[in-house]
């Protein structure tokens, strides 16, 4: 027997209706690529996107059609969230930090009939154009005015596209099912794979980002989302203000620790959202400025670990409670986080800082286990690890255009982290499973070491990779960039690990560069830094 119910869909266009009979006043502020502040109302946002939707009719695209963006955190490119997925559509949110061959294969893969990108990226996509196989037109987002010459074919003005247009547009309705979004993984061991995002997923993602144990959202709420929209749909934050009514202040192309701070000193967000380097510049311009962060209780950190010394600075300096998020692309993104609890409250603040360090606890809805490489579910003590395994209806079951699930056969995704999970829930991530260390049969986390280096004040980054070992298969080889002004020896260096890490961890050695890689996303490349080490050992040793 069914029950008697209403089976209505969930639509990204209901978000962005409700947005304007509920929360009609809120305000969105976003620092401009053309550099003015510009404020509207979620009212304002919803009249320019069914705008948008008329000239997206007009353009000819219908529903299944992909439009691709390149475009910073800014109104324009919200109204582009809801425009485009609301009539049927898919907005491919691509990454402009790739590499120019990864993002010709983007566009190409994904089917882009249109771009719309900002002013920043005119000469990139210049520079690509000619290998561009189904892009009919170029939008700039922007108005008249600010129109840059260009050799571009088919280019149009954003402002002079919706000038014309009714605000008056009925969404469609089609089934919750119905691709909504896509977005690419940044393909550091091949090609970029597509996670194509349903309205359903959506939803329910934006619900679980918006809850009391991670983003608490309310209409009372006012967050800075430095993570880029054109990174896993900026973790689902511009939906959750549709939803809750939430102030969004967008920072533009401008991601300095000045600019950020200027942001937050204006418009005195309560939530920050991004990854550890943003966040490690914020805190270097408070320090050099003796400034702090006076309205903001809770910064999200996601895509790559905090180190337990940007965990207590936060805390010890500004009050801020530092929450880790962890997640993927194939999730939707959001996986766990380690939302502040009365357990916490009563804790002694190292053991609480020790907590802050895990990655979370997992919401409903998402199934998370640990399994050996043979499948066997491991115990879940917070001592043994192994491959971090994860279902539910926010995980991706197959690849854009792949024809086989990326699913094993009882249904969970190889989330590619090797995990331990505490016996109260929490997550602890190890190390991804290509950069885990095998030294005579025993696992070395390269994640933990890392977090230990950059606890040094002449640390400014870490990164440690497996490198060749006679004896011992691979070893744990430390690269460092040294903090600006700060002199230190490798001696140093594994003197104050001593004490922070098992010995048998401590690295065989410690380098000195000036910088290195990261992907897109801001994570460490380690791809190319094993294949330039692999030998350092043996070589070293003859």
């Amino acid at each position: 027997m069914l029950g008697n119910m209403i089976n209505g869909q969930l639509l990204i266009s209901s978000l962005i209706e409700h947005a304007e009979a509920y929360h009609s006043d809120t305000e969105i502020v976003s620092r401009t690529v053309e550099g003015p502040i510009h404020k509207y109302t979620l009212k304002d946002a919803a009249k320019r996107s069914r705008k948008l939707a008329n000239a997206l009719n007009k353009l000819g695209l219908r529903e299944g059609d992909v439009v691709g963006t390149l475009a910073w955190n800014t109104f324009r490119h919200f109204e582009l969230y809801f425009g485009v997925s609301g009539i049927g559509c898919i907005v491919n949110t691509v990454n402009p930090r790739l590499f120019p061959d990864q993002l010709i294969y983007i566009i190409n893969h994904a089917e882009n009939q249109y771009l719309f990108i900002d002013l920043s990226f005119v000469e990139l996509v210049e520079s690509i154009s000619d290998s561009l196989k189904t892009v009919k037109g170029i939008i700039v987002l922007t108005d008249k005015e600010n129109m840059p010459k260009t050799k571009l074919e088919n280019v149009m003005c954003y402002e002079e596209l919706l000038v014309d247009e009714s605000d008056e547009y009925v969404w469609p309705n089609f089934d919750e099912n119905t691709a909504s979004s896509l977005c690419y993984t940044s393909g550091t061991t091949g090609d970029p794979k597509g996670v194509l995002y349903s309205h359903r997923s959506t939803i329910l993602h934006t619900w679980i980002v918006s809850a009391g144990n991670v983003g608490n959202v309310s209409s009372s709420s006012i967050i800075l989302p430095v993570v880029p929209m054109f990174h896993v749909n900026a973790w689902g934050i511009p939906y959750a203000s549709a939803m809750f009514g939430a102030k969004l202040v967008l920072p533009g192309p401008l991601l300095d620790g000045a600019s950020i701070f200027e942001l937050i000193d204006k418009e005195k967000p309560d939530l920050l959202m991004g990854v550890p380097t943003v966040w490690l510049g914020l805190l270097q311009y408070l320090n050099e400025t003796n400034q702090t962060l006076e309205s903001v209780t809770t910064a999200l950190v996601g895509g790559s670990a905090a180190p337990r010394a940007m965990i207590q600075e936060f805390e010890e300096k500004h009050d801020v409670f530092l929450m880790h998020g962890w997640g993927m692309t194939e999730m939707s993104p959001l996986g766990t986080a380690t939302s502040r609890t009365a357990e916490m409250d009563h804790m002694d603040i190292e053991s609480r800082y020790d907590l802050q360090q895990k990655q979370g606890k997992t919401f409903y809805g998402l199934e998370m286990t640990i399994a050996d490489d043979e499948g066997n579910e491991l115990p879940k003590d917070g001592i043994v690890f192994g491959r971090l395994l994860v279902k539910g209806p926010t995980v991706v079951e197959r690849y854009f255009k792949s024809e086989e699930s990326s699913l094993d056969e009882n249904g969970w995704f190889d989330t590619g982290d090797v995990a331990k999970i505490h016996p109260e829930g929490y997550m602890e991530i190890v190390d991804r499973s290509k950069d885990v260390i095998k030294s005579g049969g025993e696992w070395i986390s390269s994640i933990d070491l890392e977090n230990a280096a950059v606890g040094h004040p002449s640390v400014a980054e870490a990164c440690v990779i497996g490198v060749s070992h006679e004896k011992w298969d691979e070893r744990p080889l430390l690269l460092i960039v040294k903090a600006e002004g700060q002199k230190i020896s490798k001696e140093e260096i594994l003197v104050f690990l001593e004490d922070k890490v098992a010995k048998w961890w401590l690295p065989n050695d410690v380098i000195f560069v000036s910088e290195l890689p990261h992907t897109a996303t801001g994570k460490l490349l380690k791809k190319d830094l094993r294949e330039k080490y692999k030998s350092h050992l043996v070589n070293k040793k003859r």
